[in-house]
């Protein structure tokens, strides 16, 4: 881990009945007067015991005797783990692993049964892209579709990104993937992040796809068109499927290269570059001037799928605007699609490849504008 704040996403645990972990605990303290600490172990140990009795209204007296009798002599201070967040100087003590998912997750059933939630524990997603990426890496975390992430992004947050990403003003010159690393750290510890901070490139496009077992699903949201098209070769490779939020009209992109291997990539609208090498598609995109990236978007993406808004945004590009139009509304409808999407196909209820559409300009009509509606 590094010592480096500006970098730091992972928590530090402290699992009290273990003597090291208690040495290593106690010497925290003794070594930080600023840590905050926060235990509110009783209280999930309510939760959990309510889940054992759904049908019962249990007094003060009753509650206490069933904590008792769970944590059985155990120290309730040494139940469970202690979280230290280092960014934060923030101390947890929380219900350990299972106990945690178990409570945490509740709420999700019968939507998605034990069975399934069993099994997604054990799924791996990985994410190109944190400015939309953000959204649905948070969502998949609070959702727990997943019990690890690869986050892929070189860029820093800027007061711009602002309009649609979820932090702080205290955020701005940090890494966008540290700190959505950071927001699902605190959401939930026991998710596996790893963090490429430099983005995705040839160097290490093996590792972010095969590191430790390999992702099950790839989200690209990438702005850069060689990453766009690199990425899905290399899933396309690995017969993996991927998913993309295009953040226009609702359009969500499938491609299922795990069913269908030979399946060109972009529903085959850019098939004249499936056999490039990877440093053929970088020479390829590195000098295209803004005018020609657009046209290259249009190619994959359909102009006909384009918003009338967005053809003029785009338009506008490095005349009027420096960046790409992107709204909140927009990027949290796709951390919604794409979570429920990925949710699907990793459970094996969606088998499709194709383009789907939940466009609240054609869905949500008010009566005033039933007559030429934008396209």
């Amino acid at each position: 881990m590094t010592n480096n704040l500006n970098s730091n996403y992972k928590p530090l645990f402290y699992r009290l009945n273990d003597s090291n972990d208690y040495e290593a605990f106690q010497e925290l303290l003794r070594s930080n007067n600023n840590i905050i600490q926060y235990d509110t172990i009783y209280s999930q140990l309510t939760e959990l015991i309510k889940l054992s009795n759904p049908g019962k209204r249990l007094n003060k007296d009753e509650m206490d005797d069933l904590v008792k009798d769970h944590i059985k002599s155990q120290d309730l201070s040494k139940y469970g783990v202690w979280v230290y967040y280092p960014w934060s100087n923030n101390l947890v003590h929380l219900l350990d692993k299972e106990e945690f998912i178990k409570v945490r997750t509740n709420r999700n059933m019968y939507k998605i049964t034990p069975e399934e939630i069993e099994l997604l524990k054990g799924k791996k997603i990985g994410i190109i892209g944190l400015s939309v990426g953000q959204s649905i890496a948070l969502t998949l975390a609070m959702e727990r579709t997943i019990g690890a992430l690869h986050l892929a992004d070189f860029d820093d947050i800027e007061l711009s990104n602002m309009n649609r990403l979820r932090v702080g003003v205290q955020d701005l010159g940090m890494s966008k993937v540290i700190i959505a690393a950071r927001q699902i750290a605190e959401l939930d510890p026991f998710i596996e992040v790893t963090c490429f901070t430099e983005g995705l490139t040839i160097n290490n496009i093996d590792k972010f796809f095969r590191d430790n077992g390999a992702i099950d699903i790839l989200v690209e949201e990438c702005d850069g068109l060689e990453i766009k098209v690199l990425s899905r070769i290399m899933a396309k490779k690995h017969q993996i499927p991927v998913v993309m939020d295009t953040n226009d009209r609702g359009m969500l992109d499938v491609e299922r290269f795990d069913l269908e291997p030979s399946r060109p990539i972009f529903h085959g609208r850019t098939k004249e570059l499936e056999n490039l090498t990877p440093e053929e598609l970088i020479a390829k995109f590195a000098d295209l001037a803004v005018e020609q990236k657009i046209s290259f978007l249009a190619q994959i993406i359909g102009i006909e799928n384009v918003s009338t808004k967005m053809k003029q945004s785009l338009a506008n590009m490095n005349k009027t605007i420096v960046g790409w139009p992107q709204l909140a509304s927009a990027v949290t409808l796709g951390g919604a699609m794409v979570t429920d999407t990925c949710r699907r196909i990793l459970l094996n209820h969606f088998k499709d490849s194709g383009r789907y559409f939940v466009d609240f300009d054609e869905l949500v009509v008010a009566s005033n504008n039933k007559v030429n509606q934008p396209s």
